[in-house]
């Protein structure tokens, strides 16, 4: 009886995971946007800050795997895609973007 209370509490769990991975695992583009039109409403914000507080939320780093892609493609896009968003336009296409490309690009170099 035990056993089966085990297993069937393990599967609960596996289940509860999978369901809550898919819920949260939202595109690029969707965190984004969720993340720089919260970060605003924030007093003493930029458009800047918010969307270097928005990258490294949103570039997820990728699992059990090599960090120096994610830190690379990271410090690409702070360099590169941060100015892209202003507090009239979080410009998310343009970010994705741009963010895709350094990606590219540190695919390639590591």
């Amino acid at each position: 009886m035990e056993g089966k209370c085990v297993k069937g509490a393990l599967v609960m769990i596996m289940v509860v995971g999978l369901v809550a991975g898919q819920t949260t695992a939202d595109s690029f583009k969707d965190c984004y946007v969720k993340c720089f039109l919260l970060c605003l409403i924030t007093p003493n914000t930029t458009a800047l800050s918010c969307s270097w507080q928005c990258l490294k939320e949103c570039i997820t780093p990728p699992f059990l795997s090599d960090d120096a892609h994610y830190y690379c493609s990271l410090g690409c896009a702070s360099s590169l895609c941060t100015n892209l968003s202003t507090k009239k336009k979080p410009g998310a296409e343009d970010v994705e973007g741009c963010v895709n490309g350094c990606s590219r690009m540190c695919r390639k170099k590591y």
